[in-house]
């Protein structure tokens, strides 16, 4: 790599060469693990890639990812018939998708973000780097316990249309409402209201954030000691860097039953009043949506210093920085 480290690769914690303590326990279970890797990427572009796109452009959806492991202090790839450990995902080979060498970075950041700033339970994440110095986003597997056993997950997607009779096809999971995934949380999770709330602050950082592929697959439920519980969130990217989209994956946004604000109607846009609307209907109580959504009603300082200490580049910063701050004043704004 050209550049040395000046921030942990995970944390983004200043005067670290390498990944900090706090990393190597979350991200590494302990162990030390050099942030380079010894290996490239081959670059290739799939013809279904380019041609064979649903109506929905999805930044996730053309990104590949690979299993991996941990070997005497190197990340690798997993073998076929390896139980991989962690997720690398290095910038989509498709050379159609606008500013995709920024995508690990920006995933990484906004994942960053969500955890450090405002204590959304994120998949552990951080960078690593080919031996040419290209930017990989590494995650650990949540849904892989130390001992290597599997934990039960299965996402909204698979939960919603599991008794439908319609064949699911690419662009199912971006169909219905945030209401539908309210329902499964409430219907199969442990704890109902526990995770309501966190599946609400979730909606409203993805909409700050500008994370317009939220759709029914990037969200689930996981079984572990015994209980069921909404998964960590992951997946979590500012998609306006890169591509054009509504406010919401869904086509049917946060409800089909609520009626929308009159800022929503003339802005075409939602405010916190239609959000407060919708945590009401899915049964918050008012104080819990009040705590939950004054945490977004500015841009913490916090998140300045995750940005600037990013790995993305000094124009994506301040394209990211525009982006998130156009959110806020959209959301704080009351219906008339």
């Amino acid at each position: 790599m050209n550049n040395p480290l000046t921030h942990c690769p995970s944390t983004l914690q200043a005067n670290f060469s390498t990944y900090s303590p706090a990393a190597i326990r979350a991200l590494f279970n302990g162990a030390r693990v050099s942030p380079y890797l010894d290996f490239e990427f081959v670059d290739y572009s799939a013809p279904e890639i380019a041609t064979g796109r649903t109506k929905n452009i999805s930044v996730s959806g053309v990104q590949e990812k690979f299993g991996a492991v941990i070997e005497d202090g190197r990340i690798r790839l997993s073998a076929r018939s390896e139980q991989s450990t962690h997720i690398l995902k290095p910038a989509p080979f498709d050379p159609s998708l606008p500013l995709r060498k920024q995508i690990p970075a920006n995933e990484h950041v906004t994942m960053q973000i969500a955890s450090q700033v405002y204590g959304i339970s994120t998949a552990v994440c951080g960078m690593c780097f080919t031996p040419s110095g290209k930017p990989v986003y590494v995650t650990r597997r949540f849904d892989i316990t130390p001992t290597g056993s599997k934990i039960a997950l299965e996402d909204a997607a698979g939960l919603i249309w599991e008794d439908k009779t319609t064949n699911i096809t690419s662009n199912s999971k971006y169909e219905g409402c945030y209401k539908l995934i309210a329902n499964v949380i409430r219907e199969n999770v442990s704890s109902p209201t526990v995770d309501l709330e966190r599946f609400f602050e979730l909606l409203v950082f993805n909409y700050i954030y500008a994370n317009g592929d939220a759709h029914l697959k990037n969200f689930s439920l996981m079984q572990a000691d015994g209980e069921v519980r909404l998964s960590p969130a992951y997946d979590l990217i500012n998609t306006s860097l890169h591509i054009s989209g509504d406010d919401f994956a869904l086509d049917h946004g946060l409800s089909d039953t609520i009626e929308r604000s009159d800022t929503y109607l003339r802005t075409s846009h939602p405010c916190r009043s239609d959000f407060e609307l919708f945590a009401a209907e899915i049964g918050l109580n008012q104080r819990r949506i009040k705590r939950i959504c004054d945490k977004f009603s500015s841009i913490p300082t916090q998140v300045l210093t995750l940005l600037n200490n990013s790995f993305l580049n000094d124009k994506m910063k301040r394209s990211y920085l525009r982006i998130i701050t156009e959110r806020t004043q959209r959301f704080i704004r009351r219906s008339e």
